[in-house]
């Protein structure tokens, strides 16, 4: 579990830098990470990150595609 609350917080750091407005796809998340040098495997990666935060600082959007908008506080 440590290993996934690092890349967790990996992303939680670029989101904290650009704070965007929207909840963003899991495929926008993937983009933007690698635009800051921060190298996932895929789009389906990121999700699975997110989905298992469970404490309250991801709230999943159930559209399609899902959304994900992190809380960054």
């Amino acid at each position: 579990m440590s290993v996934h609350r690092g890349e967790f917080e990996r992303i939680r750091q670029v989101l904290a830098e650009i704070d965007p407005e929207q909840p963003l796809t899991a495929r926008e998340l993937y983009e933007l990470l690698d635009e800051h040098g921060e190298a996932f495997d895929s789009s389906h990666q990121i999700a699975t990150i997110l989905g298992r935060q469970s404490d309250g600082t991801v709230e999943v959007i159930e559209e399609q595609p899902y959304r994900y908008r992190i809380s960054l506080v």
